[in-house]
């Protein structure tokens, strides 16, 4: 009796605790609390279960992904470039080569010839690149169909680049730099070299153009500048002038107005080459302009005199996020005479030896079909007469008429020179020297 009455005494508390569990395990999944088994699930789950410790083949398949090593970091990414070649009247075949020894499948070029060229010339190369076999696949070599007039010296050079910017922005957002070249500018190295030096702060590669710049730090821009304007304050920043070019469709040279201007005080004037290598966030900032200076800047140079060599300095280096940025060096070799004149001296086989040891890797300013051309296809370019400069993505080079794998860079013996040029530049830039000053 006294374990039948101990058994009962059980029944009513027993009764009770199954009650208040059903009670609770009805609220839970009321609450939405039964959500929280999906999270202990996944807890339990970093664990290996029984049965994947008893062999079988999930087994030995999960154990091959949990003991695979992690995949490589990805390599750096190769660049690419956007070139604005521009030439005038008389300049097409100039244009045309230069282009050639330019090319690479993964760049894109725009083509300018000025309004000041016949209209059978601005014809004739729009037809050469529409009927171009590779340009015509591609689709990256663009005429620039609606010509500008561009005078020297005055603010519709700096225009027409401008234009030209903002047709690569919207005609790709695949390139990295911006490059403003004339028809009487010539490469030194292979667009491989060019491409290859891109993370140059890593020196992780050994490829040309594209190898060097496929090892350099993107933010980099390459824009030769000194505030110290000397006899240039007198007589280019302190004198108005006006550019026919900004409403005549004849060609003129600037004049002059009155009165004279004083120096600006609302911001510091830099001038420098007008020859330049420049980031994709840079240009943007130049087109878009969110916080008003490059417009403002772009209205002042308007009456400057040789703006092109004033304007994108002075917009870079009274930019804070800009001008850390600036490296201080075009990438091109030119001669200038002395005392300096108008215009460089004009390169010959006598300057081959200083163009190499220079690093640059581009040179100007070239005559036609001058000789030494011949002599940098031959030694430097290794290019043929009338063909692309051989590279990578070639697969028949030297011929270089088919296309391979456009991603394929291989350096040339540019790219020990160019890489030394850039890294003296970088390092002065880093070290804050001559960098916006």
């Amino acid at each position: 009796m006294g374990s039948l009455n101990m058994e009962k005494k059980w029944v009513f508390p027993l009764v009770i605790s199954s009650l208040i569990c059903v009670f609770l395990l009805a609220t839970s999944f009321n609450m939405g609390l039964i959500s929280s088994l999906h999270t202990i699930n996944h807890i339990f789950n970093i664990f290996p279960s029984r049965v994947n410790q008893t062999g079988g083949k999930g087994f030995a398949e999960t154990k091959v992904v949990l003991q695979s090593p992690p995949p490589p970091p990805p390599g750096p990414k190769i660049p690419r470039f956007a070139y604005l070649v521009s030439g005038s009247k008389g300049d097409l075949d100039k244009l045309w080569r230069t282009l050639h020894a330019l090319y690479h499948p993964r760049n894109h070029y725009v083509v300018h010839l000025d309004l000041e060229s016949p209209a059978e010339e601005r014809l004739e190369l729009a037809a050469r690149v529409e009927k171009h076999p590779i340009f015509s696949k591609y689709g990256n070599v663009y005429m620039n169909s609606k010509a500008n007039m561009v005078t020297y010296r005055g603010p519709t050079m700096v225009s027409n680049t401008l234009h030209a910017c903002a047709i690569l922005l919207k005609r790709s957002k695949e390139w990295d730099w911006f490059i403003n070249l004339s028809a009487s500018d010539y490469p030194l190295v292979t667009q491989d070299v060019l491409l290859s030096i891109w993370v140059l702060t890593h020196l992780l590669c050994d490829a040309d153009l594209l190898d060097t710049f496929s090892t350099l730090n993107r933010n980099l821009n390459f824009i030769e500048h000194t505030s110290q304007l000397g006899w240039k304050e007198e007589k280019r920043a302190m004198p108005l002038i006006v550019d026919p070019g900004l409403y005549s469709t004849t060609k003129e040279d600037i004049f002059g107005a009155n009165p004279r201007r004083p120096l600006p005080t609302a911001f510091k004037l830099f001038t420098g080459s007008a020859w330049m290598v420049l980031t994709r966030p840079f240009v943007e900032y130049l087109i878009w302009g969110w916080d008003n200076l490059p417009r403002t800047l772009l209205m002042y140079y308007a009456n400057f005199v040789s703006s092109p060599e004033g304007y994108f300095h002075t917009v870079i280096c009274n930019a804070p996020e800009y001008a850390r940025t600036a490296i201080n060096h075009d990438l091109h070799y030119i001669a200038w005479d002395t005392p300096p004149k108008q215009h460089p001296h004009v390169l010959s086989l006598n300057d081959t030896e200083r163009m190499i040891a220079s690093g640059a890797a581009f040179a100007r300013k070239f005559q036609h079909n001058d000789p030494v051309l011949d002599k940098i296809d031959n030694d430097l370019l290794g290019r043929k007469v009338g063909a692309f400069t051989p590279g990578g993505w070639c697969s028949n080079s030297p011929d270089c008429t088919e296309v391979g794998d456009i991603n394929k860079v291989q350096p040339g013996p540019g790219a020990d020179r160019l890489k030394h040029l850039i890294a003296r530049v970088a390092l002065m830039a880093r070290r804050g020297e001559n960098q916006c000053k």
